[in-house]
């Protein structure tokens, strides 16, 4: 089975989607359940995760609304105010619902770059083990030294890192990210997500060559086992189609045994995930 471990929906509005401005007007626009299944179809996916793009609580209702609608949506990455000293009544509320898989905070557009080892915050992660929920964690590569630290600090929550914490790919820099990201696959409590590279590189003149010792660096440090497909859709849609992006994920791996295959393109997300 394949999975997409990572993309979103959205019912655009620019108060909500401030940060889908000029540049990337190729994604302003609604994104819903029908675009996504004709996607899907063409690639070969047979279920998705869906991840939370707007930070309030009402976007967790909605996904998980829209898994009850549609079968191929496996999963859901919500969001709840980690902060709040109440939040342990948001996750009994939304841990009722089965599709609830995990949760995530957009860390990198905080304006404190340490804002993950917050002590409330901290106590609202540490939370999530007793829910059984995963925490997805959406970094630049410039938080990966204060990433090391906060992962240290739950040795029993399950962490996912989403596109591949975000290195300077349009640079074409490889260090510090890929001695930091090494560091942090030595938890065996982190995986790692295959998506949002393309839209790290320049839009319009990236190419496979250039991405692919950023998913070398990672196949090696996490190894399939821990490493996961996914596709970032529909932010991809501003560097790569999504057939695209899933041809070049399939072509890196094609060498790979067919175990190990499998568990990039679907075996892991439905492991770490739980689906």
């Amino acid at each position: 089975m394949q999975i997409d471990s990572h993309h979103h929906f959205w019912r655009y509005n620019a108060d909500e989607y401030g940060w889908i401005d000029d540049s990337k007007s190729a994604i302003r626009r609604d994104f819903l359940p029908a675009d996504l299944t004709r996607e899907i179809q063409a690639a070969g996916v047979d279920g998705v995760v869906s991840v939370q793009a707007r930070q309030v609580e009402e976007e967790t209702k909605a996904l998980l609304d829209f898994s009850d609608q549609n079968d191929f949506i496996r999963g859901v990455v919500g969001w709840v105010p980690l902060i709040d000293e109440k939040v342990g009544r948001a996750l009994e509320r939304f841990v009722k619902h089965p599709k609830l898989k995990a949760v995530r905070h957009v860390l990198h557009d905080e304006a404190d770059d340490r804002y993950m080892l917050r002590e409330d915050f901290n106590r609202g992660i540490a939370m999530l083990h007793s829910f059984d929920l995963v925490y997805d964690i959406l970094i630049f590569e410039k938080h990966l030294p204060q990433t090391l630290q906060f992962v240290d600090r739950h040795p029993d929550q399950i962490f996912v890192v989403d596109h591949v914490a975000k290195p300077l790919i349009k640079d074409k820099i490889l260090s510090p990210w890929q001695s930091l990201i090494v560091e942090l696959s030595k938890r065996p409590n982190v995986y790692c997500k295959v998506s949002g590279m393309a839209t790290e590189a320049d839009h319009g003149n990236w190419t496979e060559k250039q991405l692919k010792p950023y998913f070398d660096t990672v196949l090696h440090a996490f190894g399939p086992e821990r490493l996961m497909f996914g596709s970032d859709w529909p932010v991809c849609l501003l560097a790569c189609e999504y057939v695209r992006w899933h041809g070049i994920v399939s072509g890196w791996v094609s060498d790979l045994s067919q175990a190990d295959r499998e568990r990039i393109m679907g075996g892991t997300a439905i492991e770490a995930y739980g689906l």
